[in-house]
């Protein structure tokens, strides 16, 4: 046999030693919960602690993107008010 013919019947080999569907999919949940089991959850403390933080975050970033809108508004009002004559 030539070494194409070799590689071609060794990759069907390697194919029919492939699990099925199930076993793949039963094989990742227990890894996924092996890895879970690894995980260190936050606190319920560290959880509302950081909520606060990000709530806090996003309202004074919507205060700026509110004032900076309203600026950019007058500024442009002011512009066409001037070269409007």
């Amino acid at each position: 046999m030539a070494e194409n013919e070799k590689q071609a019947v060794q990759a069907k080999k390697d194919k029919s030693k492939k699990p099925g569907f199930f076993a793949r999919m039963g094989k990742w949940l227990r890894d996924m919960k092996s890895e879970l089991k690894k995980v260190q959850w936050p606190t319920r403390k560290q959880t509302v602690n950081n909520t606060l933080i990000v709530i806090a975050c996003v309202i004074v970033v919507g205060i700026f993107i509110a004032l900076f809108d309203f600026v950019a508004g007058e500024a442009i009002k002011l512009l066409i008010g001037a070269f409007k004559g």
